[in-house]
């Protein structure tokens, strides 16, 4: 696929990133101004005040003395780049590649996007007219080499252009030679010697222009017609797999969305299953004509390239989109995709955790109960209970040891153990009461004691002597003593666990 690349140009960037920002700036005559060597000069004016012969460079005062009321206001040198990242920001949803182009433009990426907006012309329209309606004037152009693109936005005779691929040539020999973005000093040069547009040295021999103009002429030439590649330092990483729909009339019920999410889906599906990969996590984002953005999000135990179990875990959370005025365009994007493994048939019915039906089961559950709400946990080799477990981190990981069988554990294990007032005969029998959350449980039978001593090389801490003790209810819990009964300090005693 041919590469085709938009570059956006906006002559009065900042003037009308002040009105936009402050829209009483409208209908007032006004200026921006910074300090230069003592003096506040004008670094731009608004197309009123280059009526009255304001220009940029000019003193204030003398400006003042030419217009009465005039407002000036300081000029930020950090709001070209503010203006044109949030322009870029919003430029998104026409494609995922978007480059900032200081002090005044935007660089787009735009292969194999233009067909969801009916072709070229009609996608660079779009584009402009939807920035015409916040205010800013653009010159716009397409052409299958960034500096090609760069040189016609800014120089080409119409705001807007598209250049057919393969046509670069043609259409920049009539402009001048800073359109390249020369140095001023070379475009200086060239003017003097009688070379006004680039048609004029493009035929020559690339060693002359070296040898007078320098390497910078030659490989700018070399850019402007697609001979060599020009990078892009995009604002945001591109997802390999993402997928766009624009939409005709904007969306306004759950029934579109629906509509439009099955076919994203389906399209993203079928690139995953050519390329033997499920996705992990998916995000779907809705574009509203109001530039807000709604998305929700879903998350697998296992890669899954199916459209209809995906739609069923997207589906539970649609209602949290609000399209509001509409929704213009659906992305839908997997940044966590994995190498999907193929199934086998079993000769029996069951087939472990990686069964799918398990892990899609556990994607349902999740979508209900909330993210972390279904946990895995797999043994670790530690003494102290609560460090004797650790949660899987996917649904095939392996344990490393076996679980502890040959005495008995509580089903439920409190994280951090929980204190009790206990009353013990003597301090190394079993207790006959115990009282839990102002609660008296009376104990009928106990087992016991079990000691676990703690782990030196972790923490110095006291051993545990663990009791299994059953009150007159027939409740059982895991209660210990903390360290050694000297008689000095009372006697710690906690509860750390329930058995069924």
């Amino acid at each position: 696929m041919a590469k085709r690349y938009v570059s956006i140009w906006f002559p009065l960037l900042v003037l009308e990133g002040m009105i936009r920002r402050q829209p009483r700036l409208k209908d007032i005559l006004f200026v921006l101004a910074a300090p230069d060597h003592g003096r506040m000069r004008i670094t731009a004016a608004c197309a009123e005040a280059q009526k009255q012969g304001i220009q940029a460079g000019m003193a204030v005062a003398d400006a003042r003395a030419l217009t009465a009321g005039l407002q000036v206001l300081d000029d930020e040198p950090e709001l070209p780049l503010k203006l044109l990242t949030g322009l870029g920001h919003w430029c998104i949803r026409y494609t995922p590649a978007v480059a900032v182009d200081p002090p005044d433009g935007l660089l787009l990426d735009a292969t194999g996007c233009a067909h969801l907006w009916g072709g070229e012309a009609k996608y660079i329209e779009a584009i402009q007219r939807r920035l015409q309606a916040f205010g800013y004037t653009t010159c716009i152009a397409m052409a299958g080499a960034i500096r090609a693109a760069w040189a016609i936005a800014r120089y080409g005779r119409k705001p807007l252009m598209v250049v057919p691929p393969g046509k670069e040539r043609q259409a920049i020999v009539s402009l001048p030679p800073a359109a390249l973005r020369l140095e001023a000093s070379v475009t200086e040069r060239l003017q003097k010697l009688g070379l006004y547009t680039i048609g004029h040295f493009i035929d020559m021999q690339p060693s002359v222009l070296r040898r007078r103009f320098g390497e910078c002429l030659t490989e700018r030439m070399d850019q402007a017609l697609g001979r060599k590649n020009e990078p892009l330092i995009l604002l945001q990483p591109v997802e390999p797999f993402r997928e766009y729909l624009p939409c005709l009339e904007p969306v306004v019920t759950r029934a579109g969305i629906e509509i439009a999410l099955q076919r994203l889906l389906d399209a993203l599906c079928k690139r995953l299953v050519k390329e033997g990969k499920g996705l992990r996590k998916a995000m779907l984002k809705a574009w509203r004509v109001d530039d807000d953005v709604q998305q929700i999000e879903i998350g697998t135990h296992l890669p899954s390239c199916r459209p209809d179990h995906l739609f069923k875990l997207f589906e539970l959370k649609i209602d949290r989109i609000e399209p509001a005025l509409g929704i213009e365009l659906f992305i839908l994007e997997a940044p966590k995709v994995e190498r999907a493994r193929p199934s086998q048939e079993a000769l029996w019915h069951y087939s472990g955790l990686d069964d799918k039906r398990l892990a899609e089961l556990l994607d349902r559950l999740t979508g209900k109960l909330g993210k972390g709400m279904v946990r895995r946990y797999l043994p670790d080799e530690h003494y102290w209970p609560e460090r004797s477990y650790k949660e899987a981190r996917a649904l095939t990981e392996q344990p490393a040891t076996e679980w502890q069988e040959d005495r008995p554990r509580p089903v439920r294990l409190l994280r951090i153990p929980e204190p009790v007032e206990v009353a013990a005969p003597i301090p190394d029998y079993p207790p006959m009461h115990f009282r839990y959350k102002g609660q008296l449980h009376t104990i009928k039978k106990a087992d016991g004691p079990e000691r676990i001593e703690a782990e030196w090389w972790i923490a110095e801490e006291e051993h545990r002597d663990y009791y299994i003790v059953e009150d007159e209810t027939g409740a059982r819990y895991w209660i210990f003593r903390l360290g050694h009964y000297d008689g000095s300090r009372p006697h710690r005693w906690y509860l750390h666990g329930f058995f069924p």
